[in-house]
């Protein structure tokens, strides 16, 4: 007990001694490391004010660790937030500057993209025409080749006739008077070539008179044969070479023995060039399209 109390009795004794040397240690050290401009004679108490005072108004701007004190005036925050917000217009103008220089040089690059298109339209618009053209001028030589070739073979084939019919109208007695079924003849003869061009009629006359009379004889028939199929049928006259033959020993085209035939008649051979194939004639007194009026 006597021990216990002892030291509880000495303890705070020896607490209050240390801190009474402490309180006297601590300004005692702080003139120590005064800076050596700092006059020793001012006293404590004149320079302590001007500290708490700076501190003071330290502290009403500025919190602890430069963090801004809410109690703060708004100069002194509007100064502190002009040059952000100078900043942010001059970003917000060259931010808006660009946006203008990015639509500009898109409207001018589907200006171009616009142009360019209309130019490769006209130029395949252009090209299309040409092979169209092209195409066009292509079947026409083509046609030209044809024609030309079938202009030649018709040529060639103006002076090679053919038979393809031929008739026989009978006289009685030597007159040259057509019966009835001498004029049926004539007309189915005329209507075959109805239309065609390119033909001759071979018109032989016969007799059987001898001499000059049989000659005369002959003529007559043929004459008449020749003025019933231009008037009755307007047979161009040029369109028939006849000939009187009189009693001329003349082989028949249908008798094989080849026997001489002494009877009054006329013998017609309808004959056939290559313009013949080319269709129907032009109207009489027309030229063809060859040329060739008169084959």
């Amino acid at each position: 007990m006597r021990l216990s109390a002892v030291i509880s009795s000495t303890y705070p004794s020896r607490l209050a001694v240390f801190a009474l040397a402490s309180a006297i240690a601590i300004p005692t050290m702080a003139q120590q490391n005064q800076p050596a401009g700092t006059p020793q004679s001012a006293p404590p108490s004149a320079t302590q004010p001007s500290a708490t005072s700076s501190s003071t108004m330290n502290t009403s701007k500025e919190g602890f660790w430069g963090r801004v004190n809410p109690f703060a005036r708004k100069k002194w925050v509007k100064k502190q937030t002009d040059p952000i917000n100078d900043r942010l217009t001059e970003l917000d103008g060259l931010n808006a500057k660009n946006s203008a220089d990015i639509k500009d040089v898109d409207s001018r690059a589907q200006a171009g993209i616009q142009k360019a298109q209309s130019t490769a339209d006209a130029a395949n618009q252009v090209a299309t025409a040409a092979g169209t053209q092209a195409q066009n001028a292509n079947g026409i030589a083509q046609g030209a080749s044809g024609h030309v070739d079938q202009l030649n073979t018709t040529v060639k084939g103006l002076d090679q006739y053919r038979q393809t019919t031929e008739a026989e109208v009978a006289f009685r007695g030597g007159s040259p008077i057509l019966s009835a079924d001498a004029k049926k003849q004539l007309d189915a003869l005329a209507a075959s070539v109805t239309g065609k061009q390119g033909y001759i009629l071979e018109v032989e006359g016969h007799s059987p008179l001898a001499g000059g009379a049989g000659i005369q004889s002959s003529e007559r028939l043929t004459e008449a044969v020749k003025r019933y199929l231009v008037t009755e049928h307007e047979i161009p006259v040029y369109r028939m070479h006849y000939v009187a033959l009189g009693n001329a020993e003349v082989a028949s085209a249908g008798d094989e023995d080849a026997k001489t035939k002494r009877i009054s008649d006329v013998h017609i051979r309808l004959m056939e060039n290559s313009l013949a194939a080319q269709g129907a004639a032009p109207p009489q007194g027309v030229a063809s399209s060859t040329g060739a009026d008169r084959p």
